[in-house]
């Protein structure tokens, strides 16, 4: 074996002694990710369920009772009760005790024999804009359900443009589809940034430092010896949490293991470089940790996981170009849900591969300052 193969393998191996002795730092890296990954895939989702309800029926008709029988069948909806009144229906939403009060007018079914449009009301609490939208959603899917049978059973003329909605490659828009692949990033930067951004202050902190020094290794030998178990402990962060993604969440993959894997060693790689280029800077632990999530909370919010890039100011857009995170989660998302091959992902491959690159240079630029 080449001198210089053996030298990087053996720091390589004291990095990994290091890690796994410490029973601080196996906790930090094999616990808390798969347990965020459980937690967040199922608290953070757009679905609603279990929406408490209310009902304001001035009509006894038959068409009314109809339509309000469609809401009490959906499992989304909890009928909480009803009222007679508008001041009950302030009071309701005032003190959240239901987000949506449904107002159906008194001529409801006459207007719909003389065919004419029956009055419906979604009474929403506009508190939470968020849920009022996506609950508006609903009701729309239900009443306008409740027109089409309307129109069909009583051999009415449909409407002359009628809106018909697919949804491709999530058809039935379920939001963990869309979140649970964008978590496998998260987890996956926050692992290798953390592993890296500790490990070069954690040396000055225990003394070790100097030692290293003194040795024949050069910095590019210790800058490989670093990276590589962060890249052997990304991988099987990655592994685990996709594995967990398909076989827990049922989200589907639908493109090829190569392009997924692709991009998980040039995303490891660019976490890898920042880490490394974080704790080259500081010299305490606490510093390296403090660093890492500085950079860790602006990646997140700027890389389109939860709200979209396009929607951001034009400087602001710009400044996600830098962002690993970015590039990473367009991958994911394809890979699993659109079944993207890594000739249509070239693009988000270069650019980690540029960070990534960039980051390492960085990195070996301010270690050899500070040895210097």
């Amino acid at each position: 074996m080449k001198p210089f193969l053996l030298r990087v393998l053996r720091l390589a191996q004291k990095e990994f002694l290091a890690l796994l002795r410490d029973k601080k730092s196996r906790m930090v890296l094999i616990v808390p990710p798969l347990v965020q990954l459980i937690v967040f895939s199922y608290a953070a989702t757009f679905d609603l369920n279990h929406i408490s309800y209310a009902v304001w029926n001035e009509d006894p008709g038959l068409y009314s009772r109809q339509l309000l029988a469609r809401f009490s069948g959906s499992p989304n909806f909890r009928l909480t009760g009803e009222i007679r009144s508008e001041k009950e229906v302030r009071s309701l939403i005032d003190n959240r005790k239901v987000l949506l009060v449904l107002h159906i007018r008194s001529t409801f079914s006459r207007d719909l024999l003389a065919g004419q449009p029956g009055r419906v009301e979604a009474l929403l609490d506009g508190r939470q804009s968020n849920t009022a939208m996506i609950l508006m959603g609903y009701v729309q899917t239900i009443v306008s359900d409740y027109n089409d049978d309307f129109v069909a059973r009583n051999g009415l003329s449909p409407p002359i443009a009628p809106l018909e909605i697919r949804a491709w490659y999530n058809p039935n828009l379920k939001s963990r589809w869309f979140i649970v692949p964008g978590i496998v990033g998260l987890l996956t930067l926050v692992v290798s940034l953390l592993v890296t951004a500790l490990s070069v202050a954690r040396e000055r902190e225990d003394g070790t430092f100097d030692q290293l020094l003194v040795t024949p290794l050069r910095p590019v030998d210790i800058i490989l010896g670093k990276i590589l178990p962060g890249f052997v402990i990304g991988f099987l962060e990655s592994t685990a949490i996709v594995l967990v993604a398909v076989f827990l969440f049922h989200v589907p993959l639908r493109g090829s293991l190569f392009a997924l894997y692709l991009g998980i060693f040039l995303f490891t790689l660019s976490g890898l470089g920042v880490g490394l280029m974080i704790s080259s800077i500081v010299s305490t632990q606490q510093q390296g940790l403090l660093g890492a999530f500085l950079f860790l909370v602006p990646s997140i919010i700027l890389s389109g996981f939860a709200t979209p890039i396009a929607n951001m100011p034009d400087l602001i857009q710009d400044l996600t170009l830098v962002n690993p995170l970015r590039y990473f989660l367009v991958i994911l998302r394809e890979v699993f849900l659109q079944g993207a091959t890594a000739r249509i992902l070239i693009p988000e491959y270069g650019g980690l591969a540029l960070i990534g690159g960039t980051s390492l240079l960085l990195a070996g630029h301010f270690f050899r300052k500070r040895i210097g």
